[in-house]
């Protein structure tokens, strides 16, 4: 049990920054410094968090001294200090790449802050040890993303951001809904106190119907807010704003909703999973799998495209959940990291090449890698990466969930059609976003130097920093996996977590 005030500063950086900011609104390039300097600050401290938790194991901080479960707690296993981790990392980069796209009008409109705020509700979301913090970090999560999507108020974002709001109250509504039903059947909504009773409960085979009808609701709420097979609302919504606030979006709020279907999902409703996992889990990430791929491949503009693979990979992520073995969890949580770092690299070098071409179809581009051969390639590389060819960095990820799949397989026959489902999605995944460096950068030049619509100019070094991450994620995965192991571990075994949160019944 260790109570370490480090757990705390990935929140109270981007918090403290953000809130400066605001007295700043006209100050662009103090906004500008003091954001990098955040980010910076921010990815150092979960550096050091995560080397910590591999050396002395998991960190926790009572909030105002009260122990759990009374107290308000921030928990900092492997798993967490991994996701903050990345997420500091692409904020740093879409944040940096924002400084040459986003434009003077939105930045007086405090995108700046907002990013902050918005920052902290998905840091928050990752290491909040109490259910209904983590609806309130949600919360802070969109109400921020609610700003950022309609800023600058084309009419397009203003129609999609409708949808957007209209979905998460929604499902904020429903998983206030659903807490409540869980207060009141264990009186405690503290995480590691939960798994207690809920194992109790079923241990004694006391109330464990309604418990399954709460999992189920809270099911939906995070899927919901993941993408996964309701994902009507996210293609238009994630397509409508400017490119770099698409990338944060891609990149990081689908990803805490899939983080909370972990959490919860082995953390507290793991008991039942021939119905929770392999049944509803696995038939809803194969079908999101299968359906945001073909909508990818159906469609030619850059944003469609990009934005309908974010719905593929959240399937193919949640499959790893569904499969419920270590080996299946741990290329989750591989995939997971690479998918956060690569999504950011592919919508900003989208943004890039929509900035030159001046339209996101990419039928009406061509040849731009005759004056753009960087960014092309790095588009290529990550390509590659994210469709999983070896040794990149999608690759280990997606062979650890597929050898899960299949070694679950002989006992659960439909974990065969599930990793079938996977590897043909694969496929059209790649050839999605080949379709865009095909007729993007590839073939015949449509435009001369002179008639391009922009530049890359301070726009391909935060690219490059995300490139070489997934470099550093496919070809060192020997440095990566203990890591993600030990986080597997955790997830594997509901004790670990509450023995570090120490709670006294």
């Amino acid at each position: 049990m260790m109570n370490n005030n480090i757990v705390l500063l990935p929140l109270l950086i981007p918090f403290v920054t953000g809130v400066i900011l605001i007295f700043f609104k006209n100050q662009i390039r103090w906004q500008k410094i003091l954001s990098i300097l955040s980010f910076l600050g921010m990815t150092g401290v979960s550096l050091y968090l995560t080397n910590l938790i591999a050396n002395e194991g998991i960190q926790t901080l009572y909030l105002g001294g009260w122990e759990p479960p009374y107290g308000i707690v921030l928990v900092a296993d492997m798993f967490a200090a991994l996701l903050v981790l990345t997420t500091s990392i692409v904020a740093l980069c879409c944040s940096w790449f924002a400084f040459s796209s986003i434009g003077k009008e939105r930045e007086k409109f405090y995108f700046y802050p907002m990013f902050q705020f918005l920052i902290v509700g998905v840091s928050g979301s990752f290491l909040t040890g109490d259910l209904f913090n983590l609806f309130v970090f949600f919360e802070v999560m969109l109400i921020s993303s609610y700003v950022m999507i309609g800023i600058g108020g084309t009419k397009r974002q203003l129609r999609e951001s409708l949808k957007y709001v209209l979905i998460n109250i929604v499902s904020s509504a429903l998983f206030v809904a659903s807490v409540a039903y869980l207060y009141a059947i264990t009186g405690t909504l503290n995480m590691a106190q939960l798994s207690q009773r809920i194992a109790e409960a079923y241990a004694l085979g006391e109330g464990t119907a309604i418990i399954t009808v709460v999992s189920i609701l809270l099911m939906i709420v995070f899927s919901l807010k993941a993408g996964l097979f309701l994902y009507y609302w996210l293609p238009g919504s994630y397509s409508a704003p400017p490119m770099v606030i698409a990338a944060v979006f891609g990149a990081l709020l689908t990803k805490v909703g899939i983080y909370a279907l972990f959490r919860t999902f082995t953390l507290i409703f793991y008991h039942q999973q021939e119905v929770t996992h392999y049944q509803i889990l696995g038939w809803l990430a194969a079908l999101t799998s299968l359906l945001g791929v073909i909508g990818a491949v159906a469609h030619s503009d850059v944003r469609k495209i990009l934005s309908y693979n974010i719905v593929a990979a959240v399937g193919f992520i949640v499959l790893g959940l569904a499969v419920f073995s270590h080996v299946a969890i741990s290329g989750a949580i591989y995939y997971l990291i690479h998918d956060m770092i690569i999504k950011a690299l592919l919508f900003l070098l989208g943004g890039a090449l929509i900035g030159i071409a001046g339209t996101s179809h990419v039928k009406k581009m061509g040849g731009l890698i005759k004056h753009h051969p960087y960014p092309g390639w790095m588009f290529f590389i990550g390509a590659v990466a994210l469709a999983g060819i070896p040794p990149l960095s999608g690759f280990l990820g997606k062979l650890l969930v597929i050898q899960g799949s299949i070694e679950q397989g002989a006992t659960h026959g439909l974990f065969y059609l599930f990793a079938g489902i996977s590897l043909f999605s694969s496929l059209l995944i790649l050839y999605s976003v080949m379709k865009i460096f095909m007729h993007g950068f590839w073939g015949e030049t449509k435009l001369t130097k002179e008639e391009e619509y922009g530049t890359t100019k301070g726009l391909l070094a935060p690219c490059s920093i995300l490139l070489l991450v997934s470099f550093f994620l496919g070809l060192g995965g020997e440095y990566v996996l203990p890591y993600v192991f030990e986080a597997a571990d955790t997830l594997m075994n509901p004790s670990i977590y509450i023995d570090a949160v120490g709670i006294k019944e």
